[in-house]
């Protein structure tokens, strides 16, 4: 049997194989874009926690600074 007629069988029968089994797994780029939301949200939430906190202590009356003892 020629070298190519052999190639030319593996190949066909490995790719049917892999035809065969359409389920597998998720691709990485929904995962990227999950991951990325999920990022975008926790950021906007620490920005108006921190924002809420700074109001809140600028609110304190007489407000100064900690000394060192």
């Amino acid at each position: 049997m020629r070298l190519s007629t052999y190639l030319y069988a593996a190949m066909t029968s490995r790719l049917a194989e892999l035809r065969r089994d359409t389920e597998r797994g998720d691709s990485p780029v929904p995962t990227a874009v999950i991951i990325f939301g999920l990022v975008a949200v926790a950021m906007a939430v620490t920005g108006l926690a921190l924002a809420k906190a700074n109001n809140w202590m600028n609110a304190i009356p007489d407000n100064t600074a900690p000394k060192a003892p």
